[in-house]
């Protein structure tokens, strides 16, 4: 585990004995404050936590320095406002994972799963999100810019619960239906659901905290962010159609599981009728054998040739738009290229 990871982890359970005791202020038994614990710590801390990350090392570039070299109260904070996208990240997950029925989640079983907690998981996931205002309350009330962040979060949890509403009526597992699908869906979804709150959302906290939040400046960050979030998403559906388990960390299962990814609406946009026959016929059904006829026909299309080409697009675009960006008010480029070379090289 690298340095920063670990010491962005020796944060959390300050955070946690901090909402424990605002529970007992409340009154709250102790069985109670024990329950929201274990929600916490169980749902919170466990992925790669790149967003909480980020929001630190983006302040860091702003600044010119390390996250390694930034003083321990000014570490500390930041890592707060990366401990409440992980929050928000666990809230959208414990809730994610029901409307989903999902199994397991990063290697262990779901939270709804756990045999006593059920349904009261619909609870725990709204007060993981609680927690974030409670969190911002507490350490930037005093803060010029804490209507900045309040309103960032809503905003952005409100953009990726559009995402997910498109989704799950788009593409639900129990009923196929491809023609519901289409390339503006896709792009819709996949903004909304993941590039606002996985791309933007670290970098505009780590901005308002550095005295740099010019709307010029935010929409900078915004118009690379985004559209590297809906690369980043593409390049997701692609590798869980041609990556290998090594490569991706898991076995890929949007072909069964109804996936409205790039890779079936670029092949549906390019399918003959015999060959949007099969898709219709084998796309999000539960079985290896739909699976391959699937991959099949997506052979035949040459979808692999067709990603490489948008992706070399894509690269290309963002760079440019990297290069132009304006640094006249604080805001870097470095920023967005460490970004960008963190996504384009895991294809690679």
């Amino acid at each position: 585990m690298s340095d920063n990871k670990s010491k962005f982890l020796a944060e959390f359970p300050k955070i946690v004995d901090e909402l424990k005791q605002d529970l007992a202020q409340y009154g709250m038994p102790s069985d109670a404050v024990e329950w929201y614990e274990r929600s916490l710590n169980y749902n919170t801390p466990g992925g790669k936590l790149n967003r909480g990350l980020s929001v630190v090392d983006t302040f860091a570039i702003l600044k010119g320095t390390t996250a390694t070299q930034l003083p321990s109260e000014q570490y500390s904070k930041l890592a707060l406002l990366g401990w409440c996208i992980e929050l928000l990240q666990a809230y959208f997950l414990v809730a994610d994972d029901m409307m989903d029925r999902s199994i397991t989640r990063r290697g262990q079983p779901c939270w709804y799963k756990i045999e006593e907690v059920n349904e009261i998981a619909i609870n725990d996931a709204f007060m993981l999100e609680a927690a974030i205002y409670k969190l911002l309350k507490s350490h930037f009330r005093s803060e010029p810019y804490y209507i900045d962040l309040v309103e960032l979060f809503h905003e952005v949890t409100f953009q990726t619960e559009l995402g997910q509403l498109l989704d799950l009526i788009t593409a639900p597992e129990d009923k196929i239906d491809l023609s519901k699908f289409s390339p503006a869906k896709h792009s819709f979804i996949v903004i909304f659901k993941t590039a606002y709150y996985s791309f933007y959302l670290p970098v505009a906290l780590a901005m308002y905290v550095a005295g740099i939040s010019d709307p010029k400046d935010l929409k900078q960050a915004q118009d690379v962010l985004i559209p590297l979030g809906e690369y980043f998403q593409i390049q997701d559906d692609y590798l869980d159609c041609y990556g290998t388990p090594e490569q991706i960390g898991k076995i890929g299962t949007d072909i069964q599981d109804n996936k409205c990814s790039w890779v079936v609406n670029k092949a549906l946009e390019l399918a003959n009728a015999q060959q949007r026959k099969t898709l219709d016929e084998n796309y999000g059904r539960k079985n290896a054998d739909s699976e391959q006829a699937c991959k099949k026909v997506f052979q035949e299309l040459n979808i692999q040739q067709h990603y490489l080409q948008y992706e070399d697009s894509v690269a290309k675009e963002l760079k440019t738009r990297i290069s132009q960006v304006d640094e006249s008010r604080g805001f870097k480029q470095a920023v967005l290229t460490a970004f960008f070379d963190k996504i384009y090289k895991r294809s690679k």
